[in-house]
């Protein structure tokens, strides 16, 4: 019974948090603020302030405490008249940002942001704008579509998604394109880079501007439970055969049987980020059979998270360093980034010294932001104008 009364209680604060954190069209804002575009109601809360602050606002007028848990830090909210508790966050860096509302100790989706999946849940989330980032939104450009399809797994034994990308033209052409397998990261699923990452937005306006060619883009569900034991992730390579044999033996074969696709391993390309980015790693530089390009953003498998250790380079991909001739020949491109106030960056860049040291031909960049989508949004932008050209 207690249980019941306080799920009550919850669903009834936010249903009031819905009603004021929408606000009305007389509600007064600070001046320079504005909406992002996460939220529900254009005319509501939370507001950017002009320094990149977050001002929330939550009807919750039965609650003993509220908080926001932005990416992680826990703002107390100040409970005013009426019942509208109140914070305002420190200025935070541009891009993607997840949070929750935390009303009397339940964590929760906030009613008045969109909801996202991502930190292994449904997410609310903020957008903080940046300068210069115009290739991340829609334009007045040709676009291409985002369609969701299934095919069957024999590892996982079911029906599976994957968002595939077509660029503009592609249903009325009849010529063969490159294809790039993209992966989300831990707690994020196949949606995450169509999503929160705009995959679709970068690539119609690199391809519409001359800088990317058309090619399309494939996010599978990389959270694979074989039947018989064994998970897609984990940074080792026997951590990644689940996840191996399935994008080898299923995934590529459905795309390749289902579009027109080209199907030589310089036509094809693995990237991902974080988890997937160790995916990437490991999967595509030691299946050159397969791929001729692999992007590696912000990976933790180089150290900068907990179970990371001294990373042997050899060890992890035979020929690396005692073949380096034959394995950059076999790769066209090889890229890794990762954001400057991540902390697998020193990291990061000790190990693509070591790669350059012993004659590995790779390319690195990094950009402002810490572990999150704009970071990465940024690494698609820059791995998409090398491929296939």
């Amino acid at each position: 019974m207690k249980v019941k009364i306080l799920l009550a209680a919850v669903f009834s604060a936010l249903i009031c948090t819905q009603m004021v954190a929408q606000g009305t069209q007389r509600e007064t804002f600070p001046e320079g603020s504005y909406s992002p575009v996460t939220n529900v109601n254009r005319n509501g809360y939370p507001r950017v302030l002009s320094d990149n602050s977050v001002m929330f606002r939550v009807n919750a007028p039965h609650a003993q405490k509220v908080q926001i848990d932005l990416c992680g830090t826990k703002y107390d909210m100040t409970k005013g008249e009426g019942g509208a508790w109140q914070v305002t966050t420190k200025p935070q860096v541009p891009g993607f940002h997840y949070y929750f509302l935390t009303i009397d100790d339940v964590s929760v989706a906030d009613p008045a942001s969109q909801t996202f999946y991502g930190c292994g849940r449904w997410s609310s989330a903020i957008e903080v704008k940046e300068a210069g980032t115009d290739d991340f939104e829609v334009h007045d450009v040709a676009r291409g579509e985002v369609r969701t399809v299934y095919y069957y797994s024999k590892v996982d034994e079911a029906w599976r998604p994957l968002m595939i990308y077509t660029p503009a033209g592609y249903n009325e052409s009849k010529q063969d394109y490159p294809v790039v397998y993209i992966q989300h990261g831990g707690g994020e699923d196949h949606r995450g880079w169509m999503e929160q990452g705009r995959t679709a937005q970068i690539m119609d306006n690199l391809i519409a501007a001359g800088k990317a060619v058309p090619m399309i883009v494939v996010s599978a569900n990389s959270n694979v439970h074989a039947r018989n034991g064994g998970f897609g992730g984990g940074y080792s390579w026997q951590g990644m055969q689940s996840f191996r044999n399935e994008l080898i033996d299923n995934v590529i074969p459905f795309v390749e049987k289902n579009y027109r696709v080209r199907q030589d391993r310089k036509s094809r390309a693995m990237c991902g980020l974080s988890m997937g980015g160790g995916q990437s790693f490991y999967i595509g530089l030691r299946s050159p059979e397969v791929f001729a390009n692999v992007g590696v953003f912000s990976t933790g498998m180089f150290g900068g998270i907990q179970g990371a250790s001294d990373f042997d380079l050899e060890k992890e991909v035979p020929g690396m360093l005692s073949d380096v001739k034959a394995f950059n020949k076999n790769l066209d491109v090889f890229f890794i980034s990762c954001g400057e106030q991540d902390p697998r960056i020193e990291y990061t860049r000790n190990i693509v010294k070591k790669m350059r040291d012993g004659g590995v031909e790779v390319r690195f960049n990094s950009y402002p932001g810490d572990h999150e989508w704009q970071v990465w949004r940024k690494s698609l932008h820059e791995f998409a104008q090398y491929l296939f050209k």
